[in-house]
Formats: structure tokens, C-alpha cells, sequence
């Protein structure tokens, strides 16, 4: 704890924020923050509260957005399509793989960073969700594996055959890779480890926010989405072919969480209007 500098704390609640957690979660994990430090402080184990100074950025709204329910911006379907299409084809090493994974299975991007193949069961088609990577300098020796964010966030996700089968072929791969490297790869058994310099450890964070703004731009699709966005596209997706919101939550790993039940109110309530439409369209067709 003696470690944990005013600039470190900072520079971590920053990079929480980056991810895309919501301002009320923000606020909660710095009020445990402080918390903590206070309580090492009162015990005389640190001299300085790191907390002491510390701020929250907070999404700036215009008065138009404040009036809206706070529905954060995701792609269709047709969108995805042409993303996922684009990484496919124009993407760099490893692009097409990791937005797949994130857009089928809505998983947050530092729970990506830090899959490794233990986590992957080749036989019933799951990925298990037990770590999430934490590295606010993006410093990539320097990365640490940390519990998921909640203990509803540990949790098993069923996924489809196609994604199954990337990833062995992603696998067969890099076992040639390493088998090549010998002792220069630091074989962590990382997913998505680097094969260019530092090889073995985990891609750090802003190179899959990098990727993603790089892929948008080739797309001429909306550059203001982030990887947590594909955690809202698939929220959508789930929502519209019909899945309740109860088994939503328990696949992104959410106890509760109000940006989730606004995506999925906003999708289902534009799928009511589309029914009543289609009525009363059918209706008018019998005059």
C-alpha cells in the first residue's frame, strides 16, 4: 500500500473510466478506495492518503442527451455485419478474433485481455470468466491479473461452434510460434499474446481500443464506439432475438446494472412499436 501514489490512484480510476464502467459504478469503487486508505492511515501503515486529491471523470451531456434515458450508443446488426467483416478482411493480427469474442459474448475488454486457453473448453463450447487484467500505465511487462469486478462477474459463457473453431485454428498457430521461440516466449498461456517483441505477454488494453477506432474509420462506421460498446451491441442483439433480461444480466456478469436495463428497455420498447405497426397495417390491408 505504500507503494499506491496520489498519481497511480488517479491514473487507475482513469483507466476504469476508459473501459467504460458507468459514473455510479465509478463512485462506488473510489468510495471503497477511500475507505481502505483512511483505514490504513488511522492503523498508521501509511503515511499519506493517496485518495486524498482524487477525482471521477464524469461523461459531459448536453442538455438534449439529459433529456434522453441514458441509452449508450451500439451497432445494429447489419453495423456488426460490416465491422466484423472489415476485421475479417482488413484487420491486423489477432483483430478478427478478439471482436468476435467480444461482439458474441459481451464480455468486458480486460476480461478478454486476460483469457487464457484454460479458460476455454473445447468440448461443451464455454469460456470461463475468473480474472480480468489491470494495467492503468499500459505498460506491458507490467500487468497484473485481478478478481472480476463483482462475484456475479465469475461466470461460464456458452459460445457459438464458429467461435469455437477460430479459436483452434487461432491455437494450432501460435503453438507454431511458440514452438519456434523456444525460451524468448513468456508462455503465460495468454489468448492474445504478442508474437512481435515482448513475446507471450498479454496485449495491453489501448491496443484493442486502438484496433477497434482503426477498423471503425476503414467501416465508415460511428468512431465514437469503444470496445464496451460491442458489450451493448451484444445486449441489444440478445434483446432483440428475444432473450429476457434476467439471463442478459447473468451472461455479462451484471447483479444489477441500469445501462444494460436501458439498452434492453429501449430495444424491446422499439420492438413493441414495430408489432403494433405491422397490426395495424394488416388491419388497414382488410378495408
Amino acid at each position: 500500500m505504500k507503494d499506491i501514489t496520489r498519481k497511480k490512484y488517479q491514473d487507475a480510476l482513469n483507466d476504469l473510466k476508459e473501459q467504460g464502467y458507468s459514473d455510479s459504478t465509478m463512485d462506488g469503487i473510489n468510495r471503497t478506495g477511500k475507505m481502505i486508505f483512511r483505514k490504513a492511515l488511522e492503523l498508521e501503515i501509511i503515511k499519506k492518503d493517496p485518495t486524498e486529491f482524487a477525482y471521477l471523470k464524469k461523461d459531459k451531456k448536453t442538455i438534449e442527451q439529459l433529456e434522453e434515458d441514458e441509452v449508450p450508443k451500439y451497432l445494429e446488426k447489419e453495423e456488426l455485419a460490416l465491422f466484423l467483416k472489415t476485421a475479417k478482411k482488413q484487420g491486423l493480427d489477432l483483430d478478427y478474433l478478439m471482436f468476435l469474442i467480444l461482439s458474441y459474448t459481451g464480455i468486458r475488454v480486460g476480461e478478454l485481455v486476460a483469457l487464457k486457453w484454460k479458460d476455454v473448453d473445447f468440448i461443451n463450447h464455454t469460456i470461463s470468466i475468473t480474472k480480468t487484467y489491470y494495467n492503468p500505465n499500459n505498460n506491458t511487462l507490467k500487468y497484473q491479473l485481478v478478481t472480476p469486478k463483482t462475484r456475479k462477474s465469475r461466470r461460464k459463457i456458452v459460445v457459438d461452434e464458429d467461435v469455437i473453431q477460430i479459436l483452434k485454428n487461432h491455437r494450432k498457430a501460435l503453438n507454431n510460434i511458440i514452438e519456434q521461440l523456444g525460451d524468448d516466449y513468456y508462455n503465460k498461456d495468454f489468448i492474445f499474446a504478442k508474437t512481435e517483441r515482448q513475446y507471450g505477454y498479454p496485449i495491453v488494453i489501448k491496443t484493442v481500443q486502438l484496433r477497434m477506432a482503426r477498423l471503425l474509420a476503414i467501416a465508415g462506421l460511428n468512431q465514437d464506439l469503444t470496445p464496451h460498446s460491442l458489450r451493448h451491441t451484444h445486449t441489444s442483439l440478445l434483446a432483440e432475438a428475444g432473450v429476457s433480461l434476467e439471463q442478459i444480466m447473468d451472461r455479462l456478469g451484471h447483479t444489477d446494472d441500469q445501462i444494460t436495463k436501458n439498452v434492453y428497455l429501449h430495444v424491446t420498447q422499439e420492438m413493441k412499436k414495430e408489432a403494433s405497426q405491422k397490426f395495424a397495417q394488416l388491419m388497414r390491408s382488410l378495408d
